[in-house]
């Protein structure tokens, strides 16, 4: 089992790329960012990163196609992966919904996977050669070359994936891997990694060979009350991303959700905050005790077959950020990064 660090660009620059150094140090797997425009440019941050660090691997997780030309993200992972002496490597999407409406774009007359489909082709082609000629029926070249090449013989280009299961097979068929974001029960994931491996299988791929992430909302530390509260204060603001299908799959009637969704649209985050019981933030995050947190994993969401846990860590300074709430007794997110790679991750091997 891998262990990333999935982090929202949205601290002093000077804080977030001691802590990308910082989990490099500790042997964390990738460092990870959201490429949205809500939060700081993750391109500039990780080619800043890709000089300080030596081991650990860097890119988005997720980049959007609807929004991010795909020779665009294709140029721009070569130029990281230059950079980083090998080391980029990305995730796509159709994008964020709640970011697409603010663009005025409404995502169900993109066809999102059909259009993720093709932007995936894209990449592969320009990565791979370094120049396209291509008519599909979202992106069209004419002899589109760039200087721009990769230092890996072949960089590799995973799919986002939540509500399945087309999306899942996709992924598993056409894509070096899947990471599903915001599930938390072995339900979620043996349905995710099920249609994974039922299109792995239909290339003739080995679906364990494939890069199989779990993109959870996490927070840990000594204080186990503490960092379960971080996570209240986040998990309304994520849920709002959810499919009602995955909700049920994570045990969440979708009803039950509505009000906090509602209230966070609406721009009231700490009525939503107050809405969120307890008991759903349990559901929707990973969060407790460093233990507490391994024994979540092990029991819902390892058995399935997911190989790589991507952190989306959640500390004191981002609640703040997000919700103005000062949790005085949240850990930073340095103290969790060291944590999880001393008490966490060597449960994994």
């Amino acid at each position: 089992m891998k262990f990333s660090y999935a982090m929202l660009p949205d601290y002093p620059l000077a804080e977030s790329l001691e802590s990308i150094r910082l989990a490099d140090e500790l042997g964390f797997h990738a460092c990870y960012a959201a490429d949205e425009t809500w939060h700081k440019d993750l391109w500039l941050l990780f080619a800043a990163a890709a000089g300080r660090t030596s081991r650990i691997r860097l890119g988005p997780s997720v980049s959007p196609v609807t929004l991010r030309e795909p020779t665009l993200i294709a140029q721009a992972l070569a130029t990281l992966d230059e950079l980083s002496g090998g080391r980029a490597e990305g995730v796509l999407s159709s994008g964020n919904f709640g970011l697409l409406a603010q663009y005025r774009i409404d995502w169900a007359r993109t066809r999102p996977l059909s259009r993720v489909k093709e932007a995936l082709h894209v990449m592969r082609t320009f990565l791979d050669e370094g120049a396209i000629t291509y008519d599909g029926e979202f992106f069209s070249y004419d002899g589109l070359f760039t200087f721009a090449r990769p230092v890996q013989s072949r960089l590799p280009l995973k799919l986002g994936a939540m509500r399945g299961p087309k999306s899942f097979e996709a992924a598993g068929e056409l894509s070096d891997g899947c990471h599903h974001a915001l599930s938390y029960t072995r339900e979620a994931y043996d349905y995710a990694v099920h249609h994974i491996r039922a299109g792995a299988e239909r290339a003739g791929k080995d679906w364990r060979s494939l890069d199989i992430g779990a993109w959870v909302v996490f927070a840990t530390g000594p204080d186990s009350a503490a960092a379960k509260e971080a996570a209240r204060s986040m998990v309304g603001i994520y849920a709002s991303s959810m499919p009602e299908e995955q909700l049920r799959r994570n045990g969440v009637d979708p009803a039950e959700l509505k009000p906090v969704i509602d209230a966070i649209g609406a721009g009231d985050l700490a009525r939503g905050i107050e809405l969120t019981t307890p008991e759903i933030a349990e559901r929707l995050s990973v969060a407790g005790t460093p233990e507490e947190c391994r024994e979540k994993i092990e029991r819902d969401i390892a058995p399935s077959g997911v190989n790589h846990m991507i952190c989306a860590i959640t500390d004191r300074a981002l609640v703040k950020a997000f919700t103005g709430r000062d949790l005085a007794g949240a850990a930073d997110v340095n103290t969790q990064l060291r944590l999880i790679a001393e008490r966490v991750m060597p449960a994994f091997g």
